[in-house]
């Protein structure tokens, strides 16, 4: 943590220190202290073994110095030549750290795993019934490129924002720590990694979402934070995308039963986002956001399109079971989980608090991994006993009949290819051959 205290001339601490007898680890703590800024402060509460510098918010913090580093070594012991040698290994640690440090909070590493949670999901439910873990690595890595560089880009669009708001002062850019063409740099490498592993590893489809997602998030949803209070419904969509971009790199494909996971991200993103809105409603007024509860002084209307989307969530868990994604035990979850979340947004639409909305705002950070978790455990593989039991979700597809003649027997046959369940594919074939019709193939076919 960065404290604020009275500046010190770094060169009179080292001399009056050094003629003092002191602390044999000083020029180890100095070292560390020189590689982010030569003005620094210590703080005299500590005794001198822990010690710590810290930067004075006045003056931003330059890249490190290597020769004020070698200097350093070199006074710190004259006679031991190996001793810059070391002080150079233990400061390229240190940048390193300072630049990892730096490229997390960039990153917002955590929510960028959440978006890797829901497109990982939506791979494994577009895959069938077998799941290909080296395309799953593979849409997760990217998925999370592509995620680092959107919110790299949102801190670099709007740093002076940032600034002024308590929440996100201390972020890198804002606070100093890292400049703006080092953070354009690394959001543009990272997006363009991230896009060419979707698509030289999963297929265009799922590349083209990324990469739309990036622009939406980064060019529309960004600049749009300031000017009008439906940034939250467009962020909305920008938070269902992943899920079918991990459908589309499984599937290769997009149809009506890839769209369950996003729909139920898309309307769980309003309360969640509703709950934080109201929570930080003066942070985003002193920022500029144009946020829909500050034009809501009451909070009635906030609470209200919170409970309205949390009611849209009640179906999704029928439509899975009717279309054939899971089983009925999703169907009673689903609906279990939803009317508690459709609880906690109700008591804050009659109680709007900030207790009540920071209630609602847990609710939703419980429901979406329990949804996730549900949806996976209690799908339906694509196999034939799925199909016995499941006779609805046979569709057959229009494809041409593959005829054959045996030179023994002038009997056609005939060869149908039939799809199990909803991702378009055709994992099993049936061969259509009297006196044997529907006999299983035991191969997986191409279409």
């Amino acid at each position: 943590m960065w404290r604020n205290s009275a500046t010190v001339s770094f060169s009179s601490k080292l001399l009056s220190y050094s003629s003092s007898s002191a602390n044999p680890d000083y020029f180890r703590y100095a070292s560390a202290f020189s590689i982010f800024s030569p003005n620094g402060v210590v703080d005299q509460t500590l005794s001198p073994p822990h010690q710590r510098f810290y930067c004075s918010s006045a003056v931003p913090s330059p890249s490190p110095s290597s020769g004020s580093v070698i200097k350093l070594g070199f006074l710190a012991n004259k006679s031991d030549a190996f001793r810059p040698l070391s002080l150079k290994a233990r400061d390229a640690v240190q940048l390193a750290r300072h630049y990892g440090r730096c490229y997390w909070e960039l990153s917002k590493a955590r929510l960028s795993m959440l978006v890797v949670a829901t497109s990982g999901t939506g791979y494994v439910l577009g895959s069938g019934n077998a799941v290909d873990l080296a395309g799953l690595c593979y849409t997760c890595a990217g998925t999370m490129m592509v995620a680092a560089s959107a919110n790299s880009l949102n801190q670099v669009f709007e740093i002076n924002n940032d600034a002024k708001m308590k929440r996100t002062r201390l972020r890198p850019l804002p606070s100093g720590r890292i400049a703006i063409p080092h953070a354009v740099t690394w959001a543009s490498s990272v997006g363009f990694a991230g896009t060419a592993l979707l698509a030289c590893k999963a297929n265009m489809l799922a590349a083209g979402l990324a990469a739309s997602n990036l622009v939406l998030y980064a060019f529309v949803y960004t600049p749009l934070k300031q000017i009008h209070p439906v940034n939250t419904w467009v962020g909305a969509v920008v938070g269902a995308i992943p899920p079918l971009l991990g459908w589309a790199a499984a599937s290769g494909q997009i149809s009506l039963n890839g769209l369950i996971l996003p729909a139920a991200l898309y309307f769980w993103q309003i309360p969640h986002f509703m709950a934080l809105a109201y929570l930080c409603r003066d942070d985003y007024a002193a920022g500029g956001y144009r946020m829909f509860s500050l034009a809501d002084a009451s909070g009635r209307r906030t609470a209200a399109v919170a409970f309205r989307n949390c009611l849209y969530l009640i179906p999704l868990g029928f439509i899975a079971y009717d279309w054939g994604v899971a089983s009925g035990w999703f169907c009673v979850e689903s609906s279990v989980i939803t009317l508690a979340i459709s609880a906690a947004a109700f008591s804050f639409y009659r109680d709007r608090t900030t207790q009540k909305a920071r209630r609602m705002f847990y609710a939703s950070l419980l429901y979406l991994p329990v949804f996730m978790s549900g949806l996976l455990f209690h799908r339906l593989s694509d196999n034939p006993q799925c199909l016995a039991e499941n006779p609805n979700r046979i569709v057959e597809l229009t494809f041409p009949e593959a005829v054959t003649e045996s030179e023994e027997d002038d009997q056609k046959k005939k060869v149908r290819y039939v799809t199990a369940g909803p991702h378009g594919r055709a994992p099993v074939a049936y061969a259509s051959i009297a006196p044997f019709p529907f006999l299983p193939v035991p191969s997986y076919v191409d279409q």
